[in-house]
């Protein structure tokens, strides 16, 4: 299956996702952690253990394994093509380094030497447990000398002073995917844009805003990745190659990164509004940047919403249900009430099935459970207009007490028995005493007929 990107049906869409995966490179081999099941695969992986993503140890596009597993060819990712090589090619230039706050963009051929870039992909894949941003690149040659291939995810959709690339904020995530020369194992590491803090938090640069120190993902086991070591068919290229051609070796790579990484574990529910790809000459994080292809807006969280919405039965509004203030729910620890609307709403909620409980207010009984089940695995805010997260209602019906009594005008004079019937059977029997007085009360009756038998002095 082709996959390419659209802009236009892209941009500013709200729609499920599922969650993400870096295929991000250099691995350990030795972490067994990274290591597909042999019993799972039929050839060699550096999967991450819980993405059904195929990181193959040379690197493919194509479905080798039954499902579960999947593949570039078997699902539908952002795909971003790079300007046809030569005179018009986008690129840096003046010296523009990673640490350069808004990079000079240029046009003109990349030197054989360099990676020439074709496309990059981006996919996020949500899995029972975690999520999974997956990324590959394509380039138009093996370089003669050592490059690196760096993927930078921004916040903002607001373009910068050279009108490509967005204005970084804090927080913006660089990927970085080191192959040294003639490497074939790659090595990924994560850096974010600093703004404020010591500069000695810097990796490169002596001043703010800068990238920050480099944080080894593969050596953490939150990212894997490898690179093709063999010619790709164009049959099994996913459009990537045309017959005859074929992707040459080594010019395709991947890589599976652990989402949550990359929020640090500060911001869970980190998101990206665009990301690009670019070359860096060397593997040396000043060295000047080269090739990249311009940026592709992306809709990438791993969080969504629970809007809650509570009613009850009420005579005096009028038959039918109505809104029900001030009901208390909790959820993941954190307890809220509804409003005006009976409707409160949680935010900021990571993928994954959540307990919603409600505090039964005093007299009334629930409609259904007090604790509903809802898994969340759509990216949605509380204050987005329309709301597009997670639903779910309780309802409420108000309770009644019954009480009857018997008094003997006479003391002593009558004697009595009493008998409450509902419709669940029989709520409340009496007998009167000495005297001839008597009650029989019966508390928390839901709305119905209730009929209460009074025999005097049988």
């Amino acid at each position: 299956m082709t996959s390419s990107f659209d802009a236009g049906s892209q941009a500013g869409t709200s729609r499920r996702m599922r969650r993400p995966l870096i295929w991000a490179a250099g691995l350990l081999l030795v972490a067994s952690a990274l290591i597909a099941s042999p019993a799972a695969a039929s050839h060699p992986e550096v999967s991450l253990a819980g993405s059904n993503v195929e990181i193959d140890t040379d690197a493919n596009l194509k479905v080798d394994d039954a499902a579960p597993s999947i593949d570039w060819a078997s699902v539908t990712e952002t795909r971003k093509a790079d300007n046809p090589t030569g005179a018009t090619d986008d690129s840096f230039g003046q010296g523009t380094k990673e640490d350069t706050a808004v990079p000079t963009v240029v046009d003109g051929s990349i030197p054989p030497n360099k990676s020439d870039l074709l496309n990059f992909g981006v996919y996020l894949e949500d899995t029972a447990t975690t999520d999974f941003l997956h990324l590959f690149w394509h380039r138009v040659q093996e370089p003669s000398g050592t490059t690196n291939m760096d993927f930078e995810f921004n916040k903002s959709l607001t373009t910068s002073a050279n009108g490509i690339t967005p204005v970084r904020t804090a927080g913006d995530v660089l990927i970085q995917y080191d192959l040294s020369q003639g490497g074939t194992n790659p090595v990924l590491f994560l850096s974010r844009w600093l703004t404020t803090g010591p500069t000695s938090a810097c990796e490169a640069s002596n001043s703010l805003p800068c990238w920050s120190d480099k944080q080894n993902l593969s050596a953490q086991g939150d990212a894997t990745g490898s690179i093709n070591t063999t010619a790709i068919p164009a049959a099994d290229s996913d459009g990537l190659a045309t017959s005859p051609n074929v992707v040459s070796s080594r010019t395709f790579g991947e890589a599976s990164i652990d989402f949550s990484a990359l929020g640090g574990g500060t911001d869970p529910c980190v998101s990206f509004g665009s990301a690009y790809l670019k070359s860096r000459s060397s593997d040396s994080f000043t060295a000047a940047l080269k090739d990249f292809i311009a940026p592709a807006p992306l809709n990438l969280a791993s969080c969504g919403a629970i809007k809650i919405t509570k009613t009850r039965k009420h005579a005096a509004d009028g038959p039918g249900s109505h809104p029900h203030a001030g009901v208390a729910f909790t959820v993941n620890g954190v307890t809220q009430t509804t409003d005006a609307n009976g409707q409160t709403c949680f935010g900021n909620l990571q993928f994954g099935s959540y307990s919603v409980t409600e505090t039964l207010p005093a007299g009334y009984v629930a409609d259904g459970p007090l604790t509903k089940t809802v898994v969340v695995d759509n990216v949605a805010s509380c204050t987005a207009t329309p709301y597009t997260g997670e639903t779910v209602t309780f309802g409420n019906t108000p309770l009644t007490n019954l009480s009857v009594s018997v008094n003997s005008q006479i003391d002593g004079g009558t004697a009595s028995t009493m008998l409450c019937t509902g419709p669940t059977g029989t709520v409340g029997t009496g007998t009167t005493g000495a005297n001839g007085d008597g009650s029989v009360a019966a508390t928390n009756l839901p709305p119905g007929t209730y009929t209460c038998t009074i025999v005097i002095d049988p």
